[in-house]
């Protein structure tokens, strides 16, 4: 009966968990813009909204995951995992959230 009550609950949080995926303000892409400050990221959520994001400091960058903070999403936050991105967009990600900047040339190299 245990173990029959558990699966009961562990499909009904998976539903629940999906069926947040399709709500209008789930998470849908992650944009780098340049601005005057350095470079910003923002979250582009379904509906089209883009939210601007932070890095948690800490633990919230590994190897595996990055873990981005919005002020205006409540509390809610976002947990980029490696296998959601190919691996150079992940690599670019986390020099983001750690240096605030992602790899390209130095401003004083010669042009090509």
């Amino acid at each position: 009966m245990a173990l029959a009550f558990l699966t009961l609950i562990l499909g009904s949080v998976a539903a629940w968990d999906r069926a947040l995926l399709r709500d209008s303000r789930s998470p849908r892409a992650i944009e780098f813009a340049a601005s005057g400050a350095g470079l910003l990221a923002r979250v582009v959520l379904a509906n089209g909204e883009a939210v601007a994001v932070r890095a948690v400091g800490g633990i919230g960058v590994t190897r595996r995951w990055v873990a981005l903070r919005s002020g205006t999403l409540a509390g809610r936050s976002v947990l980029v995992t490696a296998g959601m991105l190919g691996p150079a967009a992940f690599r670019n990600l986390r020099l983001w959230a750690l240096w605030g900047r992602t790899p390209g040339r130095d401003s004083g190299q010669l042009p090509l």
